[in-house]
């Protein structure tokens, strides 16, 4: 059995939220949701065909509502980071990953 450590600097918060994920090194999007996020980092669900793995670099596309665009002047709240870990475990549950990414 393996310990667990947590590694988290700082809390994160429970968002689904719809994402998009511009990998450079595929040349592409792939369509997401987010789980949880904090100031330093998000994990998110993709799907198992996406073309990623530990340490490629992201740029990640978080839309607003109208309401949120309006108040912030932008539709999409845009973050850059790398990935830290590739989840496999609920693979054959749900045919997604689990994709741990920490901001730059």
């Amino acid at each position: 059995m393996q310990a667990l450590i947590e590694q988290r600097k700082d809390s994160r918060s429970s968002v689904t939220w719809p994402v998009s994920v511009w990998i450079p090194e595929a040349n592409r999007f792939v369509i997401g949701r987010s789980y949880n996020i904090s100031k330093t980092g998000v994990f998110i669900t993709l799907p198992l065909t996406a073309p990623i793995r530990t340490g490629n670099l992201v740029e990640l596309n978080f839309p607003r509502t109208e309401t949120l665009a309006k108040e912030k002047g932008q539709f999409a709240r845009i973050k850059s980071g790398k990935i830290v870990r590739v989840d496999r475990t609920k693979l054959l549950e749900n045919a997604e990953i689990g994709v741990g990414i920490a901001f730059e």
